[in-house]
C-alpha cells in the first residue's frame, strides 16, 4: 500500500518494502592503480584543497560513515576513525569492511594521504564508522534487519555532526525516515548518494537520498557536468565530483583501482566539504552551514537565480568560495534552508548516549549541527554545456568560468509513484 506525501518538491512516494539490488560503485572491475593513486584525484585542484587547507581542514567535526565498515589500518586512516559501531550484527565488527567501499568513503572524508593513500579533503575531520548490510554480506551471513535504522539514530546520538549515506534503494522504509527525522531534529546533516541508474532509465528515486530530511547528492564528472550515471529528478539537492575518482579494490586492500566513484564518492565530498564550512565556522549550526553550501554553490552563468535543477540541484560544491572569499549568507541558524521551518537550529542536542547495544558512546567531538530538508522544483531550462563555475574557483558563481566541474541540467517533470510487495531488506552502495 503506497502512502503519497507532499513533501519534495511535489509528492514523494513512501513504501514499506525494499528491494534486492547489486552493490558496487560505477563500471567493470579495473586495473590496480600504482602508488601515485592522489595524481588521479583532480578534484582537489580544481576545488582548489591547498588554498582551503590554509584556512580550514575540518578540525574539530567528526563525519558518521554508515557504510560497509572502515578499515581503521590502511595508511591514510590511522589516527582518524573514532570508536563505531557494528549495526550489521555480522561477524567482525566496523573496522572490518567487507567490500572496500566504507573505506573508500572515510579517506575521501579525512584520509591523511599517508601511504600513497587517498587525500580526504577534510584531513583533519575524524570518522565514526557504523557497518551496515549490503548485498555482499547479505548473500553470506544472516544480518540485523534493522541495521539501517539502528545506525543512524546511533549516529545522531554521537558527537557527529555530520552523517554520510553512501547507499541506496529503490524502496523507501517508514522506520528509516524516521531515523532521519530524528537525526534532523538531534541537528545533523545527513547527506546520502542519489544513486547510479540514470542510464537505465532513472525511472525510480533512490532512498535515503529522496526523503525530504535528507540532501541528495548528484555525481560530477571532470567538466563538471552531471555524471551520465548520476540519478536525477526533483530530489537532488547539490551536487559533488564523483567520475573517475579511485577507490579500493575489495575487502583485501591490496590496492587502489582506477573507475568511477560515483555519487557515493560524491556524497562523501559534499560531507568533506561541509566539514570543512563547519569547522571556519564553528558556532554555526547545520542550517546555516547548509544554507552557505547552496548559496555559494558553482552554478551557469544563464541559471536563474531561486531554481534547482533536477541534476545538480542548487549547484556544484564550492567550500573554498564560502571559507576563502565569504560567498554565502548563514541567515537564521533555527531555520531549514530549505523548508523554512524551524528545525534543528541552536535547540538541538547532541552527544546523548548511543543506541543499539552499543558498547561505548561513539565519537569524541562536541560542537552541535542541524537540519536539511527539500528545496523547490524549479530547474534552469538550458541544455547542458561546457560553460559554468568552477568549484573552488576564485571566480563568482555565475561567472561562466569554462575551467571545469561545469554544470549541465534540465528539468524532469515527476515523481512517479510505483508499488512494491515487501521482500527481505537488500540495498546496494551508490
Amino acid at each position: 500500500m503506497i502512502e503519497v506525501r507532499g513533501l519534495r518538491r511535489g509528492f514523494l512516494s513512501t513504501m514499506a518494502a525494499t528491494v534486492v539490488l547489486t552493490a558496487g560503485f560505477v563500471g567493470t572491475a579495473p586495473a590496480a592503480l600504482a602508488a601515485d593513486v592522489q595524481s588521479k584525484q583532480w578534484y582537489l585542484d580544481a576545488m582548489h584543497a591547498e588554498e582551503i587547507w590554509k584556512t580550514s581542514t575540518g578540525k574539530g567535526i567528526t563525519v558518521a560513515v554508515i557504510d560497509t565498515g572502515v578499515n581503521s589500518s590502511t595508511p591514510s586512516l590511522k589516527g582518524q576513525v573514532l570508536k563505531g559501531m557494528d549495526n550489521a550484527e555480522a561477524k567482525g565488527d566496523e573496522t572490518d569492511d567487507y567490500t572496500g567501499h566504507g573505506t573508500t568513503m572515510a579517506e575521501l572524508i579525512v584520509g591523511t594521504g599517508a601511504g600513497n593513500g587517498l587525500k580526504g579533503l577534510a584531513p583533519d575531520a575524524k570518522v565514526i564508522p557504523y557497518r551496515i548490510g549490503i548485498t555482499e554480506l547479505q548473500d553470506k551471513e544472516k544480518t540485523n534487519a534493522s541495521d539501517v535504522e539502528e545506525a543512524i539514530r546511533a549516529a545522531a546520538d554521537s558527537d557527529a555532526q555530520i552523517i554520510n549515506a553512501s547507499y541506496g534503494s529503490e524502496y523507501s522504509s517508514a522506520a528509516e525516515q524516521e531515523a532521519i527525522k530524528y537525526a534532523q531534529a538531534k541537528g545533523k546533516l545527513f547527506f546520502a548518494a542519489a544513486g547510479n541508474d540514470a542510464k537505465k532509465g532513472n525511472s525510480q528515486d533512490s532512498y535515503p537520498a529522496a526523503y525530504p530530511e535528507a540532501i541528495a547528492v548528484a555525481s560530477t564528472d571532470q567538466n563538471g557536468k552531471a555524471s551520465e550515471y548520476s540519478q536525477h529528478g526533483s530530489f537532488v539537492d547539490i551536487a559533488a565530483p564523483g567520475s573517475d575518482i579511485p577507490r579500493w579494490c575489495d575487502e583485501n586492500f591490496t590496492g587502489y583501482c582506477n573507475g568511477d566513484g560515483g555519487t557515493s564518492a560524491a556524497t562523501a565530498i559534499a560531507s568533506a566539504s561541509a566539514a570543512l564550512i563547519w569547522s571556519a565556522h564553528p558556532d554555526w549550526t547545520g542550517n546555516q552551514v547548509l544554507r552557505v553550501m547552496f548559496e555559494s554553490a558553482g552554478r551557469n552563468k544563464d541559471w536563474k537565480p531561486g531554481t534547482v535543477s533536477n541534476y545538480l540541484g542548487h549547484g556544484i560544491v564550492r567550500p573554498n568560495a564560502n571559507i576563502n572569499r565569504g560567498v554565502g549568507k548563514p541567515g537564521d541558524p533555527d531555520i531549514s534552508p530549505l523548508t523554512n521551518t524551524r528545525i534543528g537550529g541552536k535547540s538541538a542536542t547532541s552527544g546523548t548516549a548511543g543506541t543499539s547495544g552499543a558498547s561505548a558512546k561513539p565519537g569524541s567531538t562536541t560542537e552541535p549541527g542541524a537540519s536539511t530538508a527539500p528545496g523547490s522544483s524549479q530547474a534552469p531550462e538550458a541544455k547542458p554545456s561546457a560553460d559554468g563555475a568552477v568549484a573552488g574557483s576564485d571566480k563568482s558563481a555565475d561567472s561562466g568560468s569554462s575551467l571545469g566541474l561545469v554544470i549541465g541540467g534540465v528539468a524532469v517533470v515527476a515523481v512517479v509513484a510505483v508499488a512494491a510487495f515487501l521482500i527481505v531488506r537488500r540495498r546496494r552502495t551508490a
